[in-house]
């Protein structure tokens, strides 16, 4: 039986490594650093950027609405420093916002609890496994220590491995609101793969062309299609 510890309703395993062999053994070719399958997995017929909207009164703002706003186009490779004119190491975002517009940058990291609640359902009809699914948490997060807990790499990070249903993603920010969602999620069946990292404002999805334009089209989101080896965009 494989030894686990709670994350949420996730289980944090702390023997086997065995589901994410598949992610570490990628040839570092085909998911160089830097690049969208670096966090979201190679091989899959499309992609997508998935912006993090930001706020205004704590309430979501399209990254479209802030570029109108300042007479730019948001596009699949458009940062957000870019969009704002801010530099790209701002030590102050709250010194850049707009009246009216936008009082709040992007949440940097895991994809945002509203955000991941939008995929949820797009992402289950675009497998067969739903109620059996993988994560990978960064260990760096600091909020759990995971001393001692085995991870697998991914460039540039090393993660711990979670298992549980698609929807109990959203467990950890249920239990304690400060709990990061996982980085990486994948079914059993590998239909698709979501990926995100601490340095970005944005999550990224592999999947079918027919999953990526279904999340291109979901109201609530605000996406762009990308390629495997685009460069990440903060």
């Amino acid at each position: 039986m494989n030894a686990f510890l709670p994350y949420g309703s996730l289980r944090v395993h702390t023997d086997s490594l065995e589901p994410a062999r598949w992610l570490a053994e990628q040839p570092p070719g085909e998911r160089p650093f830097g690049t969208v399958a670096a966090v979201a997995a190679p091989g899959f017929d499309a992609y997508a950027r998935v912006l993090h909207p930001a706020e205004l009164r704590e309430r979501p703002v399209r990254w479209a609405d802030v570029g109108a706003a300042y007479g730019r186009t948001v596009g699949p490779d458009t940062a957000w420093p870019d969009l704002v004119g801010m530099e790209l190491f701002y030590q102050n975002a709250s010194d850049y916002g707009r009246d009216g517009v936008w009082d709040e940058h992007p949440a940097e990291g895991p994809t945002p609890v509203d955000v991941a609640r939008t995929l949820l359902p797009v992402l289950a009809r675009h497998t067969g496994t739903p109620g059996a699914c993988w994560f990978g948490l960064w260990h760096g997060y600091g909020r759990r220590e995971f001393d001692g807990v085995p991870t697998f790499p991914t460039p540039g990070r090393d993660e711990v491995l979670l298992s549980g249903t698609l929807d109990d993603v959203l467990s950890p920010a249920r239990d304690d609101g400060f709990l990061e969602l996982p980085d990486l999620w994948w079914p059993e069946d590998r239909a698709w793969c979501v990926g995100g990292d601490v340095d970005l404002v944005s999550t990224y999805v592999g999947g079918s062309s027919a999953l990526i334009a279904e999340l291109l089209a979901t109201p609530g989101l605000e996406a762009h299609p990308v390629a495997a080896l685009d460069k990440l965009v903060g």
